[in-house]
């Protein structure tokens, strides 16, 4: 499987279930409680809502540029800032479906092979507590860049199912509903 097959659809699947998550908060609590749970967190040492919303469309734009080596532009920087800053400042339910929006219009840009070149490319990840990780292109998009996009994807969902969102298995994956097999839907 090349790289851009295994990334891009699995961020614009998972995005719009992303999406799709926040939409069904809106529809099952009044305006105001759901506009509230942008700033809940799992615990009091994690990132609200709005940040792991934020931190998700981050990380699935920022792999493209790290794989393509190229700058990520301050704009997508300013999104991570976002997600650093939310517990301040989280935003609103629109700014979350509208990140989401420009990540998923970001994501469908991209050409069928965008990615696929670096798969053996030797890169490198420093972190701000100055520990570098050498990895290939192939390594970083299979441990790295998916595991820190579902970390912040799955903490979303966890907040919203805490806060009592009526979500499900289905809800979590609905992209896979393209492969039932005709006939085979439970009925009832």
């Amino acid at each position: 499987m090349s790289v851009t097959n295994l990334l891009v659809p699995t961020y614009i699947q998972m995005l719009k279930g992303l999406a799709g998550w926040l939409d069904k908060a809106k529809k099952q609590l009044p305006e105001a409680e759901a506009e509230a749970l942008l700033s809940v967190r799992l615990a009091p040492d994690m990132y609200p809502l709005s940040s792991q919303v934020s931190f998700v469309c981050f990380q699935a734009q920022e792999a493209v540029y790290r794989l393509k080596q190229e700058p990520v532009p301050e704009a997508l920087m300013q999104l991570a800032a976002d997600g650093r800053n939310a517990g301040d400042k989280p935003g609103s339910l629109k700014d979350a479906e509208n990140k989401i929006a420009d990540a998923l219009t970001f994501l469908s840009e991209l050409d069928a092979k965008a990615l696929d070149s670096a798969a053996e490319r030797e890169m490198s990840i420093e972190l701000p507590t100055g520990m570098i990780f050498d990895l290939t292109g192939e390594q970083y998009a299979r441990d790295w860049a998916l595991a820190q996009f579902y970390f912040h994807l799955n903490t979303a969902y966890a907040i919203l199912r805490n806060q009592k969102i009526e979500l499900g298995k289905a809800d979590y994956v609905p992209h896979m509903f393209a492969y039932l097999r005709p006939g085979t839907m439970p009925q009832g």
